[in-house]
Parts: C-alpha cells; structure tokens; sequence
C-alpha cells in the first residue's frame, strides 16, 4: 500500500507543469557560454533568471569585468534580435526610439524603428546619457511599447534590455532617476573574478589568442520556445503563506528609519516573478522561502533609498535589507 502511494503522489508531481525541458535549456546556454566566459556563475544565474521572467536587468562593476561580454553571449546564445547602444552624453531620444521621415513619393511620414526595436537591447554605459534620453526608455521598459506622434509601436516578445555602468566613475555620467531604476527586475553587482577564476583565465589566454570570441557561442533556445519558458515560469506553484511573506518585507522596508524609500510595489511583483523563475531554473514548480532569499536583493537594493544617516555611516542598502529580512518570520 505504501508502495502504491509512492506511485500515485509521483504520478501527481509528474502531472504538474514540466521543468525538465527549461532545465535542460538553461544547462545549455551554461554550457555555451562557460566557452568563454570564466566564472561569474552566480551573475549568470541570475541573468537566466531575469530572462525567464520577461525582466531588464540593469549590470554594475568596475571596468574590465566581462559585463558587456555576458550581455554579448547571453545574445549569442538566443536565436532571436540583437542590438546595442552605446549611450553617451550628445544620445538624442531618437536616436535610440526612432523618428519619422519625409517619403516624398508618398507625401507622408513614415517612423523608421530606432535600435530598441529588437528582442534583446544591450545598452552599454547606460549612465552616460543625460536625463532626456533616459526618459525615452520610461514607456517602452514598462510597457513594451513606444508612442511617436500619437501612434504606438508594439515591441515583438521577448523584450529584454540589459544595461551596464561603472560605480567608480563620476565625470560625463548622470545619476539613473529612481523611476528608471524600478522599472530594471535586477541590479546585479559583478565583482572581481577570485584567483582560480583568474588563473583559468590566464591559462585560456595562453591556449589561444581569441579568449573573448563570441563565435564560439552557438544559439540554443528561439523566441517561440523561449516564450513558451516564460509562460511556463507563471504556472509555478506559490503558496499563500510565502505571498505573505513577500508584502511582510516590502512592507518593512516602508515603515524603517533607516530608509527614507521603501519598496513599491512593483517591488512585490518582481519578487514573485523572480522566485518563480529562480524555482524553475532549480528544477521546481513550487516556490520555496530560500527561492524568495535567493533574489530578494538584486530586486530591491536598487529600489530602496537610504536615510541621511545611514548614507552618512557609509552603510550599504545590502546591510539594511539584510537586518530587515531578518525580522521577518520565516514561514514553514
């Protein structure tokens, strides 16, 4: 009889959504890129993430860290429309939208798609240009759509955009407006590679000349199955009490003195979006609580503000969430 119920509840687990299909998928853009990039799995990780929940992320470290490289073979590695600006301080709006043109044999105006109409937009040194072209990417990061001269464009699924700046550098960069900031699923640190890390990439470097050849990365998934994934992620399993738990934290982060901004809640959205996909890529179609711990500071560090006092104390929003999550009972 024991027997018998073992098979009964594995034929139940067998009959929810399947996983195995996006697993195997994202071991094979692992695989693809670790031909070229060393390291950096934690990042990656997190980027399969992002990709599976239909979310931009935004990459931040000091120069000569690979972040343009990942974005380039995270591209590579998807059969579907690739482009990149390189945002600078003289980028118009339309530079990056599009703008109308004159056809003289028609007599009318006709909008010519700037470099954001593609499946995947990487925007280089996105900190570069000024206020204006920022808010040219307000409409089109949230709602996948851009409006010229009364008209609306639909962006074709997926949409992803994957920014990169440099923390250290302040001269010819402008401050991204919190507004921007919310509408990016992740803020992802990418920090130096440890010594083993550097000493594989050393002895690459010595193997061949071309360490850094996107080439070598094949396509793996197209837009129609990686859609198909993306759908799959928003049947995953979240129980009641871990919805619970979620608002619990956002809503601490809007009641602490120590931040003078708390989470939105666009906040919570990304959240559960991000768990979900992080329970997939573990081979899971329930959410756990460690899913949630998983994601929870790529998606808010970036959304919070610090309190003068804190700023002034050189304390990190890192520390503050991490001292708020601890309040917060853990559900079982």
């Amino acid at each position: 009889m024991q027997v018998n119920d073992q098979e009964n509840t594995n034929d139940l687990f067998e009959s929810r959504i399947k996983v195995q299909e996006l697993n195997h998928m994202a071991f094979r853009i692992r695989d693809e890129i670790g031909k070229v990039l060393v390291g950096q799995e934690k990042v990656l990780d997190l980027l399969l993430t992002a990709l599976l929940s239909n979310g931009h992320v935004l990459l931040e470290g000091v120069p000569g860290v690979a972040k343009t490289l990942m974005a380039r073979l995270l591209a590579k590695t998807l059969d579907t429309g690739f482009s990149r600006i390189q945002f600078t301080p003289d980028l118009m709006p339309s530079d990056v939208l599009g703008t109308s043109v004159f056809n003289a044999a028609t007599s009318t105006f006709e909008f010519r798609k700037g470099p954001i109409f593609s499946n995947m937009v990487l925007i280089d040194e996105v900190n570069r240009a000024p206020a204006k072209t920022q808010s040219a990417l307000f409409e089109v990061m949230e709602e996948r759509q851009v409006t010229m001269e009364g008209h609306s464009h639909q962006m074709k699924a997926p949409f992803l955009v994957i920014a990169t700046q440099n923390p250290i550098e302040h001269e010819g960069t402008y401050r991204l407006p919190e507004a921007q900031l919310d509408r990016f699923l992740f803020k992802i640190k990418v920090d130096y590679p440890d010594q083993e890390q550097e000493l594989r990439l050393l002895q690459r470097a010595c193997e061949r000349q071309a360490i850094y050849d996107p080439a070598l990365v094949q396509p793996v998934v197209n837009e129609v199955e990686l859609t198909g994934f993306q759908n799959l992620v928003n049947e995953v399993i979240v129980e009641p009490q871990l919805l619970r738990y979620i608002t619990a934290i956002v809503e601490k982060t809007r009641k602490s003195s120590a931040l003078s901004l708390g989470a939105s809640p666009r906040a919570s959205l990304a959240l559960l979006k991000a768990a979900r996909a992080f329970a997939a890529l573990e081979g899971r179609d329930f959410v756990t609580p460690e899913d949630i711990r998983e994601v929870l500071y790529p998606v808010l560090a970036h959304r919070v503000i610090l309190s003068p006092e804190k700023e002034m104390e050189g304390v990190s929003p890192e520390v503050v969430l991490r001292q708020l999550v601890e309040s917060v009972e853990v559900p079982r």
